[in-house]
């Protein structure tokens, strides 16, 4: 179901019967988990097909497409709010699909920097904990591809299932804040292991918390070996410089 909420924002909202059931594979051997294997690989082949739809859409129109995944309260948002403010300076036009399962309160902050923003909300009941390749496809009848450079997808806050869908994007960055553990890129080693990039977020905490960044960086790139791992503040605005400029060399390529 589309829903208009307010000017330049869609809300669709995707709805279960009953409680939402996530399939994920188990490697047991008897008749009841094979199933569970075989349910899940239909349903990850299926969306890897929609997905492979979206990356020829999105190649067709020279549009980079970015997945932003993380736990929730990284900061993601306000990581995004302050990215596509320095790529408007630079003349680049953006657009924003927002994942939750509830609210649109992420959107509507997005919504302040004047770009097109697709909320989609899972469920409003409490939903599928990740984006799939058909509601990307869905969202995309809200933005003008012909229009924007990127389309950036803010997924749901979640540091397992995004990493195990392909939405079409070109490419994957994971928020992992001071906040947080300096763990949990070995707790979560799929998600480090399936981004290009990754940002180290709120640094400018540092000095109020017993985290160790140099530990965090060197557990990330323990499970990912030279993925560069960027220090930021997405309140302060620091350290966001050689992300910008990745950002706009991965754009420039698209559109050779």
């Amino acid at each position: 179901m589309i829903r208009a909420q307010l000017p330049g924002i869609i809300t669709l909202c995707r709805h279960h019967r009953g409680h939402h059931q996530h399939t994920h594979p188990h490697a047991k051997g008897d008749a009841g988990h094979t199933h569970e294997v075989t349910v899940a690989r239909r349903i990850l082949d299926a969306n890897d097909r929609m997905a492979a739809r979206n990356r020829e859409k999105f190649a067709t129109n020279k549009v980079f497409v970015l997945n932003v995944m993380s736990s929730p309260g990284s900061g993601k948002t306000t990581t995004l709010i302050k990215t596509i403010e320095h790529l408007k300076a630079r003349g680049l036009h953006c657009a924003v699909v927002v994942g939750d399962i509830c609210t649109s309160n992420d959107a509507d902050r997005l919504a302040a920097t004047d770009v097109p923003s697709v909320q989609i909300n899972t469920d409003q009941f409490g939903g599928d904990c990740h984006l799939t390749a058909e509601g990307i496809d869905q969202a995309l009848s809200g933005i003008n591809l012909a229009e924007i450079d990127l389309l950036i997808v803010e997924n749901v806050g979640n540091l397992v299932c995004p990493a195990e869908f392909d939405i079409g994007e070109d490419a994957r960055a994971v928020i992992l804040s001071v906040t947080e553990g300096e763990d949990k890129p070995l707790k979560y080693p799929l998600m480090f292991r399936q981004c290009e990039v990754a940002l180290l977020n709120k640094i400018d905490l540092l000095p109020h918390l017993d985290f160790n960044a140099q530990l965090a960086t060197d557990n990330i790139q323990q499970v990912h070996p030279d993925i560069p791992v960027w220090p930021m503040s997405a309140t302060t605005g620091e350290g966001f410089a050689p992300w910008i400029e990745w950002l706009n060399d991965q754009i420039a390529r698209k559109q050779a």
